[in-house]
């Protein structure tokens, strides 16, 4: 209960630091982190082709819906034969790994910001009056630094794979009964989009880690030695 009540008699707020490297980068961080994890956690598309049969002129639209985490194989879609039957075929490829796990970066990223930004916005005195707030600060920023690069390159492998797997194109050349043309492809911006904020988050959380730097005791200058002898002062 002490503790609680030192807290809050110790909660300045100082919006003053958003104007400083430290705390606006961070807030860029924060931002660009929900963009990350929200463009790639909230997608859904459809992608479509169309049967022929060789007596016929008529197109039937085969469509099917797929959406995060992207597990392709549990995806199934009803394609009709012409003998009037109708077949279940399902997507390929499980790229749900990748896709979890540059959303759970983001998630906690997003938490690591808004806990840190209010350490510096409320609490900006006991950051700075000790070594160990800064050093934490440091290691952790770095650590966020190399997950987004590992999470990016490997969501930006799989979003190239999910292109591919979710293509018209692709659909179209794997139908062998009947004849298939491409149909329209799903709208994949907001995944190009989202490997796009991944590696700028990855930019902004390494070239912070500078500036988180200059905030530890390695950088700043150590206290000038005192002169001995000097005359004391009046």
């Amino acid at each position: 209960m002490d503790s609680v009540q030192k807290a809050a008699t110790g909660f300045s707020l100082d919006l003053g630091l958003l104007k400083e490297p430290l705390g606006f980068i961070r807030l860029l961080e924060w931002i660009f982190t929900i963009f990350a994890f929200a463009t790639a956690g909230g997608y859904s598309g459809t992608t479509q082709f169309r049967v022929k049969c060789n007596d016929s002129t008529e197109l039937q639209n085969v469509s099917t819906k797929f959406y995060y985490p992207f597990r392709l194989p549990t995806v199934p879609f009803q394609v009709p034969e012409c003998n009037g039957s109708v077949s279940e075929t399902y997507l390929q490829g499980d790229f749900s790994s990748s896709a979890e796990f540059y959303v759970c970066v983001g998630v906690f990223g997003f938490l690591f910001c808004t806990a840190t930004l209010i350490l510096y916005l409320g609490y900006q005195t006991v950051y700075r009056q000790t070594s160990r707030g800064p050093l934490i600060d440091l290691a952790l920023t770095a650590v966020f630094a190399f997950l987004w690069l590992v999470s990016s390159s490997a969501w930006g492998k799989a979003v190239t794979d999910i292109t591919w797997e979710t293509s018209p194109t692709h659909l179209a050349q794997l139908c062998k009964a009947n004849p298939c043309e491409p149909g329209q492809g799903p709208s994949l911006g907001r995944l190009n989009a989202s490997v796009i904020f991944g590696f700028l988050n990855l930019i902004l959380w390494a070239g912070n880690c500078w500036f988180i730097y200059k905030e530890t005791e390695f950088h700043k200058e150590p206290n000038p030695p005192v002169e001995e002898g000097g005359a004391p002062g009046p």
